[in-house]
């Protein structure tokens, strides 16, 4: 028997901000190479497949994008606002990850079409909600 549900369900995805510690620390960033936000920068992170937890989500979407091969991620916070992609109700949980040589150079790939690292106090103009994702991890690391 199959189950159905009545009420429209959201779709559910993971980002990670990956920084890297430096004298200024830094936040790697994707340009997306697709709609919507198409050539605007955004933190890495996709859509959670069926059979994966939130974490394996984040593990593969950074494997994909970026070639990092993570380590541990430290889960940050859920990002559920309404509005918050146009492509429909969706809700992110954030990872944050302090990535090192170990786990490999970064390399656009997938649906990135450049990746750059950038000042974590000073990113470009960001897709989605983005911006405030980088704000509130700003604020994480002045605790």
């Amino acid at each position: 028997m199959i189950y159905t549900y009545d009420y429209p369900r959201p779709a559910v995805t993971a980002d990670i901000a990956v920084l890297r510690v430096t004298d200024t620390p830094e936040i790697l960033l994707i340009k997306r190479k697709f709609e919507p936000f198409r050539d605007m920068w955004a933190l890495p992170g996709g859509f959670m497949n069926m059979d994966e937890t939130l974490e394996e989500t984040a593990h593969r979407e950074l494997k994909e994008e970026t070639g990092i091969r993570a380590g541990e991620l430290m889960k940050f916070d859920t990002y559920d606002k309404p509005g918050r992609d146009p492509r429909g109700r969706t809700i992110t949980q954030v990872f944050v990850l302090i990535w090192n040589e170990e786990m490999g150079e970064p390399a656009a790939a997938d649906d990135a079409a450049e990746i750059q690292w950038f000042p974590l106090n000073e990113p470009p103009e960001l897709a989605f909600d983005h911006g405030v994702i980088i704000r509130d991890v700003i604020g994480l690391l002045k605790k």
